[in-house]
């Protein structure tokens, strides 16, 4: 009656040798496609490496008057306005300004990436059962697996720096991107989508002038979503070589600075509140749109 209490495993040879023939294949397929792998990363690398130049050299108030600009036309509220100010005056008073423009430069081609990927993906989901089928326990795998767990395949294959990081942040923040485009397109009325069938519209044109558009405040929570969640990675993502906020923080708890740590987790903190209320009301704005045009 042993087997009803001891559960049945493999023995200690054989799970040696399973862990030793996945790290060995792994390693070889390194050995053999990871500098080409390498070379097609290489232009992303420049853009990155370009933006953060860009940015550290934008002086600060040319900066600030931008988010505030893209503020106000996102929100039309003075509120978050003056409290976007404010906040960035702040990091910047208290020292963390270029540390602050690596994460912003991470964000923004982390975000891009997303939206270039996860929008075409979620349209395929929305519009094929079968890749919904698909996709969706890959979705559930990226976000549920510890992100330090795919950090290992992504360091064996590119190694320490900023493309590795970018890389880890990317597989972390894309799936609500892609769950909710899904989830937008497939929320549209029938009845809109009959109307544009009896006008004559093709697919194309159903997808880019009708779903698309009525989709809009789903795909922009998505986009929330993803800023949100790459924020959320940027100290972990330090550890593997990508600049910004997250390195002092990794160093204050190596080190027990507590200063450090607070001041640079609060500008996490404010940078994830200001892409926050400004893509949340924009967010709005696109569904009050919505309401209007239905009405």
């Amino acid at each position: 009656m042993d087997w009803l209490i001891e559960f049945p495993e493999l023995g200690r040879r054989d799970l040696r040798d399973l862990r030793k023939g996945i790290d060995e294949g792994f390693k070889n397929f390194t050995r053999s496609y990871g500098d080409g792998i390498e070379a097609f990363f290489e232009p992303l690398l420049q853009f990155l490496i370009g933006l953060e130049k860009l940015l550290l050299a934008t002086p600060w108030p040319l900066f600030i008057a931008v988010v505030c600009a893209f503020a106000w036309l996102a929100s039309r509220n003075l509120k978050i306005v003056i409290g976007s100010a404010i906040s960035l005056f702040m990091i910047g008073f208290l020292g963390m300004w270029e540390d602050t423009m690596s994460t912003v430069s991470i964000i923004i081609v982390c975000t891009l990436l997303c939206i270039g990927l996860g929008l075409p993906i979620g349209i395929l989901m929305s519009r094929s059962d079968r890749a919904q089928a698909i996709v969706t326990p890959i979705l559930d795998i990226m976000q549920t697996i510890p992100s330090f767990v795919y950090l290992i395949p992504v360091v064996m294959l590119l190694g320490i720096g900023k493309v590795p990081g970018l890389i880890s942040v990317i597989i972390y923040a894309i799936p609500p991107m892609i769950r909710l485009t899904n989830l937008g397109i497939r929320l549209v009325d029938k009845e809109v989508l009959e109307a544009a069938d009896a006008f004559g519209a093709s697919p194309w044109q159903k997808l880019t002038q009708v779903q698309i558009p009525l989709a809009l405040p789903n795909i922009f929570a998505g986009v929330n979503q993803t800023i949100m969640m790459s924020l959320s990675m940027v100290v972990i993502a330090s550890m593997i070589g990508v600049t910004g906020l997250g390195q002092p923080v990794l160093k204050a708890i190596s080190n027990q600075y507590l200063a450090m740590g607070l001041f640079n987790g609060l500008a996490i903190v404010a940078l994830a509140i200001i892409f926050d209320r400004i893509s949340q009301s924009y967010g709005k704005r696109l569904q009050n749109y919505r309401g209007g045009l239905g009405e």
